[in-house]
């Protein structure tokens, strides 16, 4: 669908920008450059403390776009109410990844949608639960030597089809990957209905 704006993405995320424009839309990509540690704080939920960070990426981001929109996300890991971030270090990977392909977890992105000039700000989060594959000791040792665990939130990124890491999960697909795109889409149309 065609909209009648124009979009900033604040990420420097390429599994969003890839899922954007997959999507069919148009924009601009300024990674919002914000120091996410400042943020985490004791008995901080896991979706509130995302929805913070998206929609501090995106009001970083729409001050120098006020015209335009500027969507941010964030992508946490929720492990039993526990903040699952993006590892340190390949120890922290290994820990993270140990405990989270012991049980079931959720991934929750929050989506923030602002644009200053008339004050337009959405906020909304979506929130999927995966059952993962037991890892055995060969499969965790190649996990961790590939690097793919960098910059990811739970030291993994799930795959379109044939996941070794995921069994089934119980929501959007697009969410664990790091932009709900279902949610997105109802939030522009909202947005451009005015």
């Amino acid at each position: 669908m065609p909209l009648p704006f124009s979009i900033v993405l604040a990420s420097a995320s390429p599994r969003r920008k890839d899922l954007l424009k997959k999507a069919g839309y148009r924009f601009k990509v300024v990674p919002a450059g914000i120091d996410e540690s400042s943020f985490v704080s004791a008995g901080t939920a896991p979706a509130e403390y995302a929805e913070k960070l998206a929609l501090a990426k995106a009001k970083t981001v729409a001050a120098e776009y006020q015209n335009r929109l500027v969507i941010g996300a964030d992508t946490v890991v929720d492990f039993n109410g526990q903040i699952i971030g993006k590892p340190a270090d390949a120890k922290d990977a290994e820990q993270i990844t140990k405990k989270l392909f012991s049980a079931p977890h959720k991934v929750i992105t929050a989506v923030a949608i602002v644009r200053l000039s008339d004050n337009t700000e959405l906020l909304e989060h979506d929130t999927t639960t995966v059952y993962p594959r037991k890892l055995n000791a060969e499969q965790l040792t190649m996990h961790i030597k590939s690097n793919r665990w960098q910059d990811k939130a739970g030291a993994y990124a799930i795959k379109e089809s044939g996941d070794e890491f995921v069994e089934r999960i119980e929501g959007s697909l697009t969410n664990v990957m790091g932009m709900p795109m279902e949610l997105l889409q109802q939030m522009l149309e909202r947005i451009a209905g005015g």
